[in-house]
């Protein structure tokens, strides 16, 4: 097992996980593999409804991206005009609605999750989408006409420029999208309380158990080194950090690294001036930095994303000069935790559900989205197990671009492609 890794998130964890390795054979419903939010919230749904499950974690729970990304809960629905346009195909006009209620749809989950089982993960409304260059300022008003369209313009309201400095200490900004619906988090505190809440359901969780293999056939057994589950289903969700599931998932998803930071505590005075009032941020480019202040004052930072799937030889020194670049007064700040994650890269950006054989499904590819995206998958892969294939049908008829020979040529085809949208960005007004 590899320990937790040096971030704020797991140096502030209100109950850590000690649940035991698997030792045994033994029988469930459904074994889900994985401990990350796309587990831990299927699990949970399934144990509501009466199953009995077993969750197998290779570390701990929350160990993956789940722990490692910057805690944000938005609307940014990865893949979003791609999914729209297969899904007209599928489901006609409907596809523009579905579509939009779906980006606001883990929003409630987790809210309502939070209230019904008592987690305590620092939930927070507000966040500021902000455009760091004068062009974007026409993308963002598109989206504020379409939330007044959709009946959230209570929610959503334009920042023009010269309004800015009473929402950021920054010089960075031509103006920005407020919107009071988007939420941040404390993400471990988060699955930690939810994987609480599956076990209280009875939902047998192990963690140090690596899945070695899939036996599959009409009852599929999952092996690990010490122990066994046999069951009537099997949810593969480990997302960028497995390799289950081949030959059927080679190809279709990357892992790119995302890095993240937390400066030491800021007084109360620094933190109200540079943020006054605690949003979430994060700005249009195309590889875009994000940003919010955590609950005990600190400014939490990340950005730059590499896509050739190696983590950042010095993260905090790579974040340094955007952190000092967007808010100024913080420049020589001391960085006291820096972390990187694996995030699960999908070409067209659209979530990837389906099945590896009859009885063994996956749920993949959040494409730097997932807190919110990852609930929403959970409860449409929990509702397919349970039967109901009406939404998980049209996931899994999405078309996917699969790249072929191997991870390594995947990466690098991937990083070409994200150099050519950066220089597009670049050259934007």
């Amino acid at each position: 097992m590899q320990a937790r890794c040096g971030s704020y998130y797991n140096a502030t964890i209100k109950h850590e996980t000690d649940y035991p390795r698997l030792t045994e054979a033994i029988q469930a419903d459904v074994a889900v593999i994985g401990g990350g939010f796309t587990g831990v919230n299927t699990a949970l749904e399934l144990a509501e409804q009466g199953y009995k499950v077993v969750l197998l974690e290779a570390n701990k729970i929350a160990w993956g991206a789940t722990g490692r990304n910057g805690g944000q809960v938005t609307g940014s629905l990865s893949g979003d005009q791609a999914m729209t346009k297969q899904l007209r195909n599928r489901i006609g006009a409907e596809a523009e609605d579905y579509v939009w209620a779906l980006r606001w749809r883990g929003h409630d989950i987790i809210k309502n999750r939070v209230a019904k089982y008592n987690i305590d993960c620092d939930l927070r409304h507000g966040h500021l989408h902000t455009a760091y260059k004068p062009a974007h300022m026409n993308e963002l008003k598109s989206m504020l006409d379409e939330a007044q369209r959709k009946g959230m313009g209570d929610l959503v309201s334009l920042v023009e420029k010269d309004e800015m400095p009473q929402y950021l200490e920054s010089p960075l900004y031509h103006g920005g999208l407020l919107n009071k619906k988007n939420m941040h988090l404390h993400s471990v505190n988060l699955c930690i309380g939810e994987a609480r809440a599956a076990e209280s359901l009875g939902v047998r969780i192990f963690e140090d158990t690596q899945v070695l293999d899939i036996v599959e056939g009409p009852r599929p057994v999952v092996k690990t080194a010490f122990g066994s589950v046999t069951a009537n289903k099997v949810l593969i969700a480990g997302n960028a950090y497995h390799k289950l599931g081949r030959p059927k998932l080679r190809g279709m998803l990357f892992p790119a690294s995302l890095g993240n930071c937390a400066t030491v505590r800021l007084s109360d005075e620094v933190a109200s001036a540079i943020n006054p009032h605690n949003l979430a941020v994060y700005d249009c480019r195309f590889v875009l930095d994000y940003y919010r202040l955590t609950a005990d004052n600190r400014l939490m930072f990340g950005g730059g994303t590499n896509y050739s799937g190696r983590d950042p030889k010095n993260v905090a020194e790579e974040l340094r000069p955007a952190i000092e670049r967007t808010f100024p007064r913080l420049k020589g700040v001391e960085i006291e935790f820096a972390w990187a994650g694996m995030a699960g890269i999908v070409i067209n950006r659209i979530p990837q559900l389906g099945k590896v054989s009859e009885h063994v499904y996956y749920c993949q590819g959040y494409s730097g989205h997932g807190v919110a995206t990852s609930h929403i998958m959970s409860e449409i892969m929990a509702k397919a197990i349970d039967g109901d294939l009406r939404e998980f049908g049209l996931f899994a008829g999405m078309k996917h671009w699969r790249i072929p020979l191997n991870e390594w040529f995947g990466n690098q085809a991937l990083a070409i492609g994200m150099l050519y949208y950066q220089l597009r960005e670049s050259l934007r007004g």
